[in-house]
Order: structure tokens, then C-alpha cells, then sequence
């Protein structure tokens, strides 16, 4: 974005004599609707876990019960040797709804007046964007390790145990011949699992989508589309998954810990001597994820002609299913 000057005959002061103009009217209800819109739009999130416990979250701390329906035993039958009752007991999880990210920016009256470009437009697309990376980025961090022991490591496969996902220390290396079939084993794992085959999601790196793109059955995935790839990463595909392609997947530097794709957090210590990336596959009722814009606010500058602007966003997250989640460890 170009930075508008100030007309010489009008002074202005710092930070406003650098930043660019603003305009258009500000109504904080519709602006914070409009925002939540464009963050589920612009994350990952927002298509490869479920949101079925979002309901109603006013602060950070709410917390919500998950009932999990329990499993229904089934049993052989001899005439004569009657029926034995199954007490069926549900068990619950709670999803803490206990994080919380903000944004913050002030405006003054007068750039607001004299500039061109819409406010409720430039900014809600800019914050939807901003939150979607810091989000993202925590989210996938904190879960990608959370699928089942069997759904990783080098005998992934709760029945077969045949499938090598790669570990910390020996990394699995892709290349464009054989990318196709880790991914393909990704699916498998999950048929092991009984997961439904609808609903089911792979998120890549930049790396691997240019190794899919070179093997040699990939315009048979890869159609020409009419549009460009929208703005959550989505660029099609394979067998049972839909395909997207992520900046914020998990990575590590040879003997380094884990890192989040945006750098925030390494706290997942590690011992590899190689580097490594995460590759992650699952279906969307693996993860729940519920997010919320609880203040939208405006406060008049005390000490100039303007406004303070600032909007909280609080959210939770929980590895529900397991077995719905597949890690693939990369080199």
C-alpha cells in the first residue's frame, strides 16, 4: 500500500505523518462480523476441524463439556442362553476455552476524513490475515504430535503396523517419486482407523506441493481450475483428501526443537541430527476448535482527535479423536 502524504498546509504529527490514510465509517458490531467471517475464510482452521462445540464464548476461561457417545458392544446369540444389558456409560472431555489474541491501532479524525481507501474493507482483511497466521500457527503446533500411537512413527497402522511415517531421529526423505505413496499410506492409516472417508484433509508445505507437481501422476490431481486457490491454502485433491498447502506447519533445524511455522514457539525438544518438517493429515472430527470475537471497542483519544481501536479474540482448541490425526515427519 502507497503512503499518503498530509497536505503541507495541514501539520501532523508522529506516528500520523508516516502511516498511511484511513477512511470510510466505523460501526464496531458489523465491523467484528464481518472480521470472524474473514478469519474462518483465511484459516486452515476454519475447514479441517470441527466447530461443533463453538456455542456461545463470552470470555476466556469458559469451558466446554464434550459428551462422547459411548460404544455399543455387540454380542453372539445362542437361542436359549438369554440377553445380557449393556449399561452404556458416555465419557466427556472439556474443550478450556483459556487463550487469547488481540489487536490494537488508533485513527485520527482527520486522515480518517481526507484519505480514499474503505476502513471496514482494509482492515478486517488485514487483522482476518494477521490472526489467521498467529492462530494457525499455535493450533497445528500444539496438535500435531496429539494423534494416536499408531497413526506415526515407523510402524504406523493400528493393523498392519507396515507403514513408516518417519521419527524425530530418522526422518522419512520425500522426494517426487515417492511422495505420492507416503500420502496414499496417510490415507491408509486412517481406513485402519475406520475413519469416514468424507470430510478427510492434508496439510503440505511449499516443498512437498513442488514435489507432488513433479511426479508423474500429478495432472490427474492437479486440474487446470477456473480460479486461483483460495485464500485457506485449498489446491485440490488426492484420493480422499482435500489438499492444502501451509507456511505454518511445524519444522526443525538439525538438533534443534521443534518450531511453530511462525517461529513463536519451540518448545517440543528434540534430539534429530537432520532437519525435518511435519506433514499432517486427518478428518475434521480429530480436532475442535472454537473461536470467538468478544469485544469490538472504540475510546476516543483522550489527548488528540481520534480513536483508540481494539478487538479481542479469545479461542480454544482439543484433540478429540486420535485416531483421526496422522503425522508424516519429513526430511
Amino acid at each position: 500500500m502507497s503512503t499518503v502524504t498530509p497536505a503541507a498546509t495541514f501539520p501532523v504529527a508522529a506516528p500520523f505523518n508516516t502511516s498511511p490514510a484511513y477512511s470510510g465509517t466505523f460501526i464496531p458490531a458489523v465491523w467484528a462480523a464481518k472480521l470472524n467471517v474473514k478469519f474462518y475464510a483465511a484459516s486452515v482452521f476454519g475447514d479441517i476441524s470441527n466447530t461443533n462445540w463453538e456455542g456461545e464464548i463470552s470470555a476466556m476461561g469458559d469451558k466446554v463439556i464434550i459428551n462422547t457417545a459411548p460404544t455399543i458392544a455387540v454380542s453372539n446369540y445362542t437361542v436359549g442362553s438369554g440377553v445380557t444389558y449393556q449399561v452404556p456409560t458416555p465419557s466427556t472431555q472439556e474443550l478450556n476455552i483459556d487463550k487469547g489474541k488481540y489487536f490494537a491501532f488508533q485513527i485520527n479524525d482527520v486522515l480518517e476524513y481526507q484519505s480514499k481507501p474503505n476502513l471496514l474493507d482494509m482492515f478486517s482483511e488485514d487483522a482476518a490475515q494477521q490472526m489467521r497466521i498467529a492462530i494457525d500457527s499455535t493450533v497445528i503446533y500444539n496438535t500435531f504430535t496429539q494423534g494416536d500411537a499408531a497413526n506415526k512413527g515407523t510402524t504406523a497402522g493400528v493393523k498392519s503396523a507396515s507403514f513408516n511415517m518417519g521419527t524425530d531421529a530418522a526422518p522419512v526423505a520425500l522426494t517426487a517419486a515417492n511422495v505420492l505413496q507416503k500420502i496414499l499410506e496417510m490415507a491408509s492409516i486412517l481406513d485402519e482407523q475406520n475413519v469416514p472417508e468424507s470430510n478427510r484433509w492434508l496439510i503440505i508445505d511449499p516443498m512437498t506441493r513442488t514435489l507432488l507437481m513433479q511426479s508423474n501422476i500429478a495432472q490427474a490431481y492437479f486440474t487446470g481450475d477456473a480460479t486461483s486457490p483460495v485464500r485457506n491454502g485449498l489446491i485440490g485433491m488426492i484420493d480422499r483428501f482435500k489438499v492444502y498447502v501451509s507456511n505454518q506447519l511445524p519444522k526443525g533445524a538439525a538438533t534443534a526443537p521443534w518450531i511453530s511455522g511462525d517461529g513463536s514457539e519451540n518448545s517440543i525438544t528434540s534430539a534429530s541430527g537432520v532437519k525435518r518438517r511435519a506433514i499432517i493429515a486427518g478428518h475434521t472430527s480429530a480436532i475442535t476448535f472454537a473461536s470467538q470475537i468478544t469485544k469490538m471497542e472504540t475510546v476516543r483519544n483522550p489527548t488528540d482527535f481520534g480513536d483508540y481501536i481494539r478487538s479481542l479474540k479469545v479461542y480454544g482448541y482439543k484433540v478429540v479423536a486420535g485416531g483421526g490425526l496422522v503425522l508424516l515427519i519429513a526430511s
